[in-house]
């Protein structure tokens, strides 16, 4: 015979993993640059030919570069950051500081350069960072920067091209 506390045991099981069920639903994955309606649209082809492997992972795919392997982390010119994929200026030198994460870290993008979405991987909620005009995924903006947005745009080196500034 089945008693009350093995019916509420269950009962508390079966929520449980229906509640778990859910959660996992809803964290899918987030759309991949290449989905979208954006001004530059290339096939998966001419996006491999044009980017190397690892600008492929990171702006089309959504990949993470390793830290503290981008020179662009400890560029220190004046100049303007651009999109890899489709060459959009995107952050100016001014924006840049030193963050300590290993990561090109700027407190604001250039205006009408960038957009974002929600990211609800890796089980948390992020803001994704991406080029207006391609959809390349440059990295995700986090409210621990320095004023005065405090905003911290934390990029993947392999996403940009830098320029320096003429007559710097």
């Amino acid at each position: 015979m089945i008693t009350k506390t093995e019916i509420g045991r269950r009962a508390l099981l079966a929520a449980g993993v229906a509640g778990l069920a859910l959660t996992v639903i809803g964290r899918r994955a987030p759309a991949r640059a290449s989905e979208g309606n954006f001004e530059i649209m290339l096939s998966e082809a001419e996006w491999r030919e044009k980017l190397s492997p690892q600008q492929f992972a990171v702006l089309r795919e959504e990949a993470t570069e390793r830290a503290f392997t981008s020179p662009l982390n400890d560029e220190k010119r004046k100049g303007v950051f651009h999109c890899a994929g489709c060459d959009l200026p995107a952050y100016s030198s001014e924006a840049k500081y030193d963050s300590g994460t290993g990561w090109p870290s700027f407190w604001k993008a250039e205006e009408g350069a960038i957009g974002t979405k929600e990211d609800r991987s890796l089980f948390s909620t992020r803001t994704e960072v991406h080029c207006r005009r391609c959809g390349g995924h440059f990295g995700h903006i986090f409210d621990d920067g320095p004023a005065p947005t405090g905003m911290r745009h934390c990029l993947n080196g392999v996403a940009l091209s830098f320029k320096p500034a003429e007559n710097a």
